[in-house]
């Protein structure tokens, strides 16, 4: 089934690595926006839809009126299955008791909360709004307004930050026991105030370092690490960003929302003038054939499941082009390959690039 993404432009104030289309906006722009949101998606065809997620920017900004109103209209148009995965991304300093009420009311089921770290001055080194006594008040707010399922965010590499520091963040997260966590690695992205100062980053090997304790500390704790990136308790992978990673559908609604839908990309421009105008998305490329393939591949070994070899050669056919990239790998502990198809290990993750590389 589908999945809808609503891109949610709007900030308080735009943090230090961001290079996501976001701006400060007035409760008239948001109210424009609410309405130009709803107009599009009743314009679309009719499907069943079986996760819905609100990315940003700052979704929670939009306060839960708006919101409500867009998951009606989501509702409307896309019949939702009765266990959709529902998803709200949000920021510690924007959520509140009413808000959290509101998101329940309407359906909301998940959200994903943006703490990134548990040191004061990491914080204001990224550009965040929140302290991590705020981040614990939302976390307690979210679980006394009824919400058992909770992805939080954190990232590593930053600059002067050692292996010990971050998981000192890493133990605080835990203890506000998250269903899910998702932690990333900081990219210094053109045209952002960090990449514009240059600071210095610990090197590949510190942050591998990291990563790698950072998986053990998890996997003691009962996580599964199903994606580079992201682990959870057993039953709370993110659904809707699993759709991304085996090529499942998606439409993404609003201002730089890109969408992959009948073997076509398409996307709006990062313009919300324009998306209020009511100018379409624009196409990017047809994918099949080669890059297909390559883009499968891909995004399949940024997942522990890897490739399957039923799936692969359900679409592609022969599976033996994978195999003779991956088996060599294993005698190292990056890959593993079997009679069901071949993935990354944990080791193997930390060169994935280069991986890929081979492939393509």
């Amino acid at each position: 089934m589908l999945g809808i993404y609503l891109h949610i432009p709007f900030c308080a104030s735009k943090c230090s690595y961001c290079d996501f289309y976001s701006f400060p906006g007035t409760a008239a722009q948001m109210d424009a926006y609410t309405a130009a949101l709803c107009k599009k998606i009743a314009a679309f065809p009719s499907e069943p839809a079986d996760t819905v997620y609100f990315g940003g920017g700052t979704p929670s900004l939009l306060g839960g009126a708006r919101l409500a109103a867009v998951l009606d209209a989501v509702r409307a148009r896309f019949p939702l299955v009765p266990d959709a995965e529902i998803t709200v991304e949000c920021n510690p300093d924007s959520m509140d008791a009413a808000l959290l009420e509101g998101l329940r009311a309407a359906g909301v089921n998940r959200l994903s909360i943006g703490i990134q770290s548990a040191h004061e001055d990491e914080l204001r080194l990224l550009g965040r709004r929140h302290t991590f006594p705020q981040a614990r008040e939302a976390v307690g707010q979210a679980r006394a307004c009824g919400f058992d399922n909770l992805a939080l965010d954190l990232m590593y590499g930053l600059p002067g930050q050692t292996a010990e520091k971050f998981l000192q963040s890493v133990e605080a997260v835990l203890a506000l026991h998250p269903e899910h966590l998702s932690c990333y690695g900081l990219k210094l992205e053109e045209g952002t105030p960090l990449h514009r100062a240059q600071p210095v980053l610990p090197d590949d090997d510190a942050q591998a370092e990291t990563y790698l304790a950072l998986c053990g500390r998890l996997a003691s704790e009962g996580f599964e690490h199903y994606e580079i990136s992201n682990f959870c308790r057993p039953g709370r992978r993110a659904r809707h960003n699993a759709k991304y990673w085996d090529l499942s559908e998606y439409l993404g609604f609003g201002a730089a929302a890109h969408s992959f839908y009948r073997g076509r990309r398409f996307a709006y421009p990062r313009d919300a003038a324009a998306f209020l105008r009511g100018e379409p998305p624009v196409p990017e490329e047809t994918v099949d054939g080669f890059d297909a393939r390559a883009e499968y591949l891909m995004l399949r070994l940024r997942t522990a499941d890897g490739v399957s070899r039923a799936d692969y050669e359900r679409r592609f056919g022969d599976f033996s082009a994978v195999e003779r990239v991956l088996r060599p790998l294993q005698p190292h502990g990056l890959a593993c390959c079997g009679a069901e198809g071949c993935r990354l290990t944990e080791r193997g993750f930390l060169v994935s690039n280069a991986v890929i590389g081979l492939f393509l």
